[in-house]
């Protein structure tokens, strides 16, 4: 049985999920990453991958 209150779990995903977004991000507008690996991890990554994808122009 997983210890911790669910919602306090849920939103520790959240954080962590939105900090890699973020860095995600960063390396496709630096140009560190290829633009179809940030897509290909977005999607693996998050269920509202096509939003930020559409948002960013990555596509």
């Amino acid at each position: 049985m997983p210890s911790g209150i669910e919602r306090v779990r849920e939103i520790k995903r959240l954080r962590t999920r939105r900090k890699k977004v973020a860095k995600l991000l960063a390396r496709a507008k630096a140009g560190t990453m290829d633009k179809a690996e940030v897509v290909r991890k977005l999607k693996r990554l998050t269920p509202g991958a096509d939003v930020i994808i559409a948002r960013e122009g990555l596509k």
